[in-house]
């Protein structure tokens, strides 16, 4: 079965929802999923070096109280998934371009979810700046990449133009917020929703899917 994630790398219910899918695939084992990772941009018009996370933040929800409630909300659903979020620790917001192409170049050799996983934790648990080269390139050792071939890539413009093809792509579905979670090309959910949930979405995915296979086989 083919299951797109689009997702971005700076949205922390993202996180949360790339916890819960793998929740969600350990309660259906026997269901072989090729996953792919599609980038989307909660900030498109970032600027490239990414701008002051507090500035970020009054400019996006207004009030300081407000933001309370909101990242409140989040810590809440982050502890059961175990995720210890750290916003405090947060200094930049970057703009999530570069991590995208990064999670791109890495997809052509190895399975990226844990790349992201260590980008996700960089992040929202360690405070770094992962719109920052080196901190990209020392991520992308860890995981066993080349770090002179990602510098490289990093440092160039290339596949700049396709991440924004992609989000561009993902509005052309109709998405328009994330996690969003497109099963087969046809069935979408968005939101972080809880593992029950998208396991009741896959079984009929699924469904589907051996319907058509058979409809196949009897032409």
């Amino acid at each position: 079965m083919q299951l797109d994630v689009i997702f971005d790398t700076v949205c922390p219910w993202c996180y949360i929802g790339k916890r819960r899918l793998e929740r969600a695939l350990a309660m259906r084992p026997d269901v072989s999923i090729d996953i792919r990772w599609r980038p989307f941009l909660l900030n498109p018009d970032m600027p490239p070096g990414g701008i002051d996370r507090t500035a970020y933040l009054v400019k996006k929800f207004g009030s300081e109280t407000r933001v309370r409630r909101v990242y409140g909300a989040i810590n809440e659903a982050g502890q059961s998934v175990e995720i210890d979020f750290a916003f405090d620790r947060i200094r930049r917001t970057p703009n999530s371009v570069t991590s995208h192409r990064l999670i791109r170049y890495a997809a052509r050799t190895i399975d990226p979810a844990p790349l992201i996983e260590a980008l996700y934790k960089s992040y929202f648990t360690d405070g770094a700046d992962i719109g920052a080269v080196p901190v990209l390139v020392e991520i992308a050792s860890r995981m066993g990449l080349d770090s002179g071939a990602i510098e490289t890539l990093l440092d160039s413009d290339r596949d700049i133009d396709e991440v924004h093809e992609e989000n561009a792509r993902a509005h052309r579905l109709g998405i328009n917020g994330v996690p969003a979670f497109l099963f087969q090309g046809d069935m979408v959910i968005s939101g972080a929703q809880e593992p029950e949930v998208l396991v009741r979405v896959l079984d009929a995915a699924n469904v589907g899917k051996m319907a058509a296979t058979d409809d196949v086989l009897s032409t």
